[in-house]
């Protein structure tokens, strides 16, 4: 356990999620870092995806990084989508 310091403006969006969402402040924050951490390691995963992995996580015990790391491999995973060509405006 520790402190994390956050913006003032971080800490109502907290507070305001975790009233809609009925979790208290610090299970905001913790589920918040889970996406956010989830998404920079495997940005081929959607939102949903990795909320998917989650559930599945917590009906084995929890959330490991070390063992879901392992089971979301790049082998293991769908060959992400091929990028859209960008336009530039000009």
């Amino acid at each position: 356990m520790g402190i994390v310091k956050l913006s003032d403006q971080m800490h109502e969006n907290l507070r305001l999620a975790s009233a809609a969402l009925s979790r208290s402040v610090n299970a905001q924050a913790e589920h918040w870092m889970r996406i956010g951490m989830l998404a920079e390691l495997h940005p081929q995963l959607s939102h949903a995806q990795i909320c998917q992995r989650l559930i599945q996580a917590e009906l084995q015990g929890g959330l490991d990084l070390a063992d879901m790391a392992a089971r979301l491999a790049p082998a293991a995973l769908p060959a992400a989508p091929p990028a859209r060509p960008t336009r530039r405006v000009q």
